[in-house]
Parts: C-alpha cells; sequence; structure tokens
C-alpha cells in the first residue's frame, strides 16, 4: 500500500489489520495478533464490542451531527453521570485528549482572568508528560523534541524536574494559574504520583489560590482499576480533569470537567466545537460509561491487572534481571523497564513479529494497555508471549 499522499509524520510497519474483535487482531495473510496496546489506551472494551456496536448503529439511524448549536441527543445525560461520579459538576465534550487539555489550561486562565487577576496565566508542569500534539498542549508537554521546528515557545509554560518538590514551591508566584499533572504519567515511563504529593499538590493549590489540573485522558476510564486514577486516594480531587481516550471506547470521544466555579467563567462564545459531543460520540460514551460505572467490572480490572503485575514482577526480579530493571505502571497502565537504552523499542518490533503488540514509552520502559474486559487467560497468553521474546533476547545480549 502507497503512504505516497499522506503526511510523513507515521511510519507504521508492514502489517495491515482487517478485523478485530476483543484482544485479538486478524492482518490481511489472515495471522492473529494478541493487541496488548489497544490504540494506545482507547479500546476499553476491545476491538468490535457487541454492546458498542448495537448503540453506535442505533443512533447512526437517528441522528449523526448537529452541531451544538442546538441541544444533543444523551449529552446532558452523560454529564450528569460523570459529575455524580467525579469532583465535577461542569463538563465540555470534545472529541480528543488534546482538545480536553486546551480548554483546561484555557478554563484556568479564564477563571483568574474573571477574578480580577489576569496576571495569572502561567501553567506549570513536569519534565516527562504527554499533553497533546496541538500548539498550547505540546508547549505545556514535557518533552522538547516535539517543539523542534515550530517557532518560539508559547510564553506562560514552566517546566520542572518530575518530584522536585523545592523546585515546584520556589516556581510558585503571583504569575502562576495552575499545576498541570498526570496522576500516572503515560509517555514518560509509567510513572504514578504518590498518594502523598497528589495530597501535597492539592493543598498547596488551596493554600496559594491556584488550580490543580489532572490530565487522565490516559489514565483514567478505568484503567487503573479506578474510574479515575486520582480516585485511589482521598482529598486530591482536582479543580479541572482533562478526559478522552478509554471513555470513547475507541469513538472519538473527550472531555473536560470541572468545578461550577471555574467553569461558569467560560460563558457563551468562549469556547466551543463543531464536533464535540455528537450524538454519535454520546451514543458510545454512555455504552461505555454503563461497564465504568459498575462494581463488578471493577473488580475485574483489579484482578486480572494484579495478574498481570505478578507475572510481570516474576520476569523482572526472577528470569531476567540482567535485562529489566522494574516493573512499572498501575493497574492495566502498566509495563517494565530495560536496563539497556533502545532495548524498549527492540523489545516492541520482535514482539510484533511474534504476533504481540506492545507499546514503548519514556526511560526504556515497554508500555502495556490491554482492554479492560481482557480474560486472564489471555493475560497468561499475553506473559508467556512476553517471556519468549525476552528469552530471545537475552539469549542474544
Amino acid at each position: 500500500m502507497s503512504r505516497d499522499h499522506l503526511y510523513p509524520t507515521y511510519a507504521p510497519p508492514e502489517v495491515e489489520f482487517i478485523h478485530g474483535a476483543g484482544v485479538w487482531l486478524t492482518e490481511k495473510s489472515g495471522k492473529k495478533y494478541l493487541d496488548f496496546i489497544s490504540g494506545i489506551s482507547v479500546n476499553t472494551l476491545g476491538h468490535a464490542h457487541p454492546v458498542l456496536v448495537s448503540a453506535l448503529h442505533e443512533q447512526a439511524q437517528k441522528l449523526w451531527h448537529l452541531s451544538n448549536m442546538f441541544e444533543i441527543p444523551g449529552q446532558a445525560e452523560l454529564a450528569d453521570r460523570y459529575c455524580a461520579l467525579t469532583f465535577g459538576e461542569r463538563v465540555f465534550f470534545g472529541n480528543s485528549g488534546s482538545e480536553a487539555v486546551e480548554l483546561a489550561l484555557k478554563s484556568a486562565r479564564r477563571f483568574h482572568y474573571k477574578n480580577g487577576n489576569p496576571e495569572r496565566v502561567n501553567i506549570i508542569g513536569f519534565d516527562g508528560s504527554f499533553h497533546g500534539r496541538t500548539y498550547a498542549a505540546v508547549n505545556a508537554s514535557g518533552n522538547e523534541k516535539y517543539l523542534e521546528g515550530f517557532g518560539p515557545k508559547l510564553p506562560g509554560y514552566i517546566k520542572l524536574a518530575f518530584g522536585d518538590h523545592e523546585a515546584l514551591n520556589a516556581a510558585i508566584d503571583d504569575k502562576t494559574a495552575a499545576i498541570l499533572i498526570e496522576p500516572v504519567q503515560g509517555e514518560g515511563g509509567l510513572r504514578p504520583v504518590p498518594e502523598a504529593c497528589l495530597q501535597g499538590l492539592r493543598k498547596l493549590c488551596d493554600e496559594q489560590g491556584i488550580l490543580l489540573i489532572y490530565d487522565e485522558v490516559q489514565c483514567g476510564a478505568g484503567r487503573t482499576g479506578k474510574l479515575f486514577a486520582h480516585q485511589w486516594f482521598e482529598d486530591c480531587a482536582p479543580d479541572i480533569m482533562a478526559c478522552a481516550k478509554g471513555v470513547g471506547g475507541g469513538f472519538p470521544l473527550g472531555f473536560t470537567i470541572a468545578s461550577a466555579r471555574v467553569a461558569d467563567t467560560m460563558t457563551p462564545g468562549t469556547h466551543g466545537s463543531t464536533y464535540g459531543g455528537n450524538a454519535l460520540a454520546m451514543a458510545v460514551g454512555h455504552a461505555c460509561l454503563d461497564y465504568l460505572a459498575d462494581d463488578k467490572f471493577m473488580a475485574h480490572i483489579n484482578a486480572v491487572s494484579a495478574e498481570l503485575e505478578a507475572g510481570l514482577q516474576a520476569l523482572v526480579r526472577q528470569k531476567y534481571p540482567s535485562l529489566l530493571e522494574q516493573v512499572r505502571g498501575k493497574g492495566l497502565l502498566v509495563g517494565f523497564k530495560f536496563k539497556k537504552d533502545g532495548a524498549n523499542a527492540d523489545f516492541r518490533m520482535r514482539a510484533l513479529e511474534a504476533g504481540f503488540l506492545v507499546g514503548t514509552a519514556g526511560d526504556n520502559v515497554v508500555r502495556l494497555a490491554p482492554a479492560l474486559n481482557v480474560t486472564e487467560g489471555e493475560v497468561r497468553t499475553a506473559l508467556g508471549m512476553i517471556d519468549d521474546v525476552l528469552a530471545d533476547m537475552d539469549a542474544g545480549a
């Protein structure tokens, strides 16, 4: 297949998938692949889940798109559901994580502007973070390579070392609007933020009159075994949160959720989206949340993630201590760190050849993010495939 007329921003391998079911994908040759990356934490219930397919098909026969000029079926109801399950009081629906982050940033600045502090525009973020590819989101992110060649950096974005509490306290001044953080870093190497740190951030923001923003685009939607990752801990709820990926189960859906005191400063005309929260997205979003709000489904996620982590720990500590350093992540956003630079990319390609799909992250980490309805048997199959690839790498070391 020729890619001559596509922007050369991706370089996919010579594999063409034509069908998916659950955690399995079929390539045009007929070869089966076990999918443990799920479109980068997107396919909450795997490929072609019948409940999501049915919800989309049913809505597609009624209304597709109206734009937010009109009341969109299911939008107010889905907002109600997420507000009842979280700290939030207002929701704005978009299409992607980048859009959700953009509105979070705008909301933080607008809040201070409307409260008589227009100088409070600075957003503090952290090394290793990833908040999206749009221009403000990439400026807010902690990876300098994503800014190369795109002109001057935007003002108002401050990057600090991950976990440097002294630097954080020193960076806060009368121009600080918000702190932006992922409760579990994805691209930065599957680094969870400890409970004490999230609670400390909440306290610091309250003391300094600034806002706390969580980016749960990747670690939310049940991926860690709670609806949102920060809900594992008490007294650390944010003022604004960006959500996407898994909340749509594979259909483009994202949203920003905030307290009323923040969201209500975004008056008519301050923000909008043509496609955001359309009727198709709402139908799938409701069907997906039916699973994510179910305690039994969360119990399943925690059970299979415990088995996956235990298997990875055994590989790291007992079988391949010369190759691997540690297990990283939380829940079904988990992986393992190699000791050798670039070995994670080598593992990914070897795994692809073996029929196993994984991702990579920063700090030499292999990233695993299977569908949340993955079975214990499929987890055991995955662990066996990981073992086989690591054995080949170890033999060639």
